[in-house]
C-alpha cells in the first residue's frame, strides 16, 4: 500500500466494528433516526497524518448500506466523516 493511498477493500474486523460503533451515534443524529443493527461489513484504510478507515456498514433490514468514514489522527481520537 501507498502511503497516502487507500487500501483495497477488506472485510470487516473487530478493530473496524469498534471504530464504527465510535461514531454510530454521530451519524444516528446526522440522519435524525436510530439503527437497529450497526455491523460493520467492510472498509479500506488510508495512512496519512494518522488513519483514516472508510466503512461500509450494515444498519438493518432493508436498509441500504451507508458509507462512513472515521478517521483517527495522532494522537489516537475517532472523529465522523460521511461520503
Amino acid at each position: 500500500m501507498m502511503c497516502g493511498a487507500p487500501s483495497a477493500t477488506q472485510p470487516a474486523t473487530a478493530e473496524t466494528q469498534h471504530i464504527a460503533d465510535q461514531v454510530r451515534s454521530q451519524l444516528e443524529e446526522k440522519e435524525n433516526k436510530k439503527f437497529p443493527v450497526f455491523k460493520a461489513v467492510s472498509f479500506k484504510s488510508q495512512v496519512v497524518a494518522g488513519t483514516n478507515y472508510f466503512i461500509k456498514v450494515e444498519c438493518g433490514p432493508r436498509e441500504d448500506l451507508p458509507r462512513t468514514g472515521a478517521g483517527r489522527k495522532l494522537p489516537v481520537q475517532a472523529r465522523a466523516v460521511w461520503s
